[in-house]
This record gives C-alpha cells, structure tokens and sequence, in this order.
C-alpha cells in the first residue's frame, strides 16, 4: 500500500465507529411459523429499543438474544452489498439469518425476546451514532432486562441470556456496572465475543499495513470515539461475570486469536463456565451459524440452568 492508501484505510477503520449502513431486518419469525409481537421498550438511558416477543405457550422461562456488531435481530444481508463488503476479506460474503435461532428455542420450550441494539436495526440513535463495543450498548442489556421485569406476563420468568458477539461485551460490561441487575438471571450462552484490538490488528493484517500503524489508529479512534482501543476490550470486564456461561468460537477466525478468547474465558471467576472451539473454518460468520447446525450444546446449557 502506499502511504495514501494507508491514511485513507485507517481513517475509514476510524471512521466505521462513528458510521455505517444500518442493515435492513430482511427476516421475520412468521417465516418460520412463529407467532410474534413487535415491542419497543427503552434502554437504561432512554434510547428506544425494537424488538420481536415470541411466546411459548405454557413456558415460565425466557432467552433474550441480542446481536453481533453491524447486525440486528434477524442477522446481516452480508450477501449483497454494502454490507457483502464487511466481510469478504476474510470469507464472510454470505447471509446469516438469525430467525431459525429463534425457532430452535422456541421449540425447545422458551418465550424469547430478540432486540436491536442502539445504532443497529430499527433502534434508536445515540451517543451521537458512536459505536462503542459494549460500553454504551450495555445501557440495552439492562434496558431488555426491565422490560422483561417489568410486563406482566413476563416478569416472573426465569431469564437466560443468548448474547451473540458485542451483545456480549455489553451484557459483561452492564454486569461490571450494574451487577444488581442480573440477580436471579439464570446462565448465559454466548458466541464470540472479542476484543477490538485483537481484531484491528488482524485487519492490518489482512491489509498489510504494518503493526506500527496500530498507534496511528487508535488516535484517529479517540478522536472519533472519546475512547482508546484498550477501552474497548472485554478482558477486564469478564471479570463481573458471575452467572454460569457457556462461550464459543471459531477458533481459527480471521477476525481474532485464540488467546483473546481463552483470556475473557479465563478472567471469569466462576466455576460454572465452559468453552467450545469450533474447528475447520477460519470464517466468523460460521461461529453466527452454528446455533442453527449444531446446537445441542447449548440447549443443553439452558435447559441445565433454566429447568
């Protein structure tokens, strides 16, 4: 690359945190025979937040499933452009759809509630559209948990968490805040969570922009943000985890390292908590999907902390 080249992708890295497509909700539950509502509720700080309640008849347990970054509720349209351009670099130029997500639990005996976080889907806008890897969007997490509390044919049902990617940050970051707030939430399953430096860095990779640039980047982020990259990482709040969780993840993603993974996995401090590497794919998207093809595991997980 030449040192143009190089300016203009690290202030479109820099950039991609303050703007980018909102991806359309292109899938819906009735696609897959389920009955829904369409909510909105607030956040912690006000933002409104849309969302889909599908029941479960005769079930008193409920999984609240948030989303990956640049995704919403029903997944990403990352076959078509501009969102096919987010992850072609490392294979990821295929759709994932998140509603068979919500059949599974659905028939496996669960009312759900999926949302939009800030600044995705048909949520509102806010912090001035900065995208903070969990920090701001923790205000949803707690924002999805009063809203369950607070219906009257929800709030005495026995809650798990399925917090897919940044939803997981966010529910970490929230339980580093507010660890009141998860009192009597049962367990959590989560794929893919990361850390935002981890994952810069492999895009300079990917780019072949040297290492060293990694300082030039995380100023024009600050600058962008209020925030430095080390602001972003998820390793340290891991440590606020105390419910019985259940992570997984590609462990040959582009997108990450294996020891990113194994230090959130490691910093938290409960002895209910399990980690499962998925293998033959170096494509992240496959860690979105897997629910859908193999999700024994996990129902496992819920059905042990939520039965």
């Amino acid at each position: 690359m030449t040192p143009d080249q190089i300016d203009q992708t690290l202030q479109k890295l820099a950039e991609g945190f303050r703007t980018w497509p909102r991806a359309p909700i292109l899938h819906w539950p009735d696609e897959e025979g389920l009955d829904y509502e369409d909510v909105f509720f607030a956040s912690e700080d006000g933002t409104p937040l849309e969302g889909w309640f599908i029941p479960r008849s005769g079930s008193d347990k409920i999984v609240i499933a948030n989303h990956p970054r640049w995704f919403n509720r029903a997944g990403l349209p990352s076959h078509i452009e501009p969102w096919k351009s987010f992850g072609a670099s490392a294979g990821n130029d295929f759709e994932v759809n998140f509603v068979p997500d919500y059949r599974i639990l659905h028939d496996a005996g669960y009312n759900v509630l999926a949302y939009d976080l800030r600044n995705f889907g048909q949520s509102g806008a806010a912090n001035g559209g900065v995208f903070s890897v969990g920090r701001y969007e923790s205000r949803d997490v707690i924002g999805s948990l009063n809203y369950i509390r607070s219906r009257p044919d929800t709030r005495d049902m026995t809650i798990g968490l399925f917090s897919r990617c940044v939803g997981c940050n966010a529910t970490m970051f929230a339980m580093m805040r507010r660890p009141e707030a998860f009192e009597g939430v049962r367990c959590m399953v989560s794929p893919q969570p990361l850390s935002s430096g981890v994952a810069l860095r492999r895009a300079l990779e990917r780019f072949g922009i040297p290492d060293s640039y990694m300082d030039d980047l995380n100023e024009r982020i600050r600058l962008q943000t209020s925030f430095t990259i080390d602001q972003f990482s998820p390793v340290p709040w891991a440590r606020s985890v105390m419910i019985p969780t259940f992570l997984y993840q590609v462990r040959d993603d582009l997108y990450t390292r294996p020891d990113d993974i194994q230090a959130i996995y490691d910093n938290m401090p409960i002895t209910e908590k399990k980690l499962h590497w998925i293998e033959g794919t170096t494509r992240r998207w496959d860690g979105y999907t897997y629910f859908q093809r193999a999700p024994e595991q996990m129902l496992e997980w819920f059905a042990r902390f939520l039965d």
